[in-house]
């Protein structure tokens, strides 16, 4: 079972790479700005798939399959 700390760490770390790639895809030589498309990563190493579980439990993240998870609810 994850602790508290843990998923609050891993929900954190999912933002936060989710954020650099999309800043990844927008960024690119080209006229005008171009959005990023990515909806979904697969998760950041380092935490246990029953992390990602309970997360998807609490509704913070939603599956989109294939190991790849997106943010249940875009701010």
């Amino acid at each position: 079972m994850a602790t508290e700390e843990e998923i609050k760490r891993a929900y954190k770390a999912f933002k936060k790479r989710l954020k650099l790639a999309r800043l990844d895809d927008a960024s690119g030589l080209g006229i005008g700005s171009k959005a990023s498309r990515i909806g979904g990563i697969t998760p950041p190493g380092g935490h246990p798939p029953e992390v990602w579980d309970a997360l998807v439990a609490q509704g913070k993240l939603k599956r989109e399959g294939s190991g790849i998870f997106a943010l249940a609810q875009e701010l």
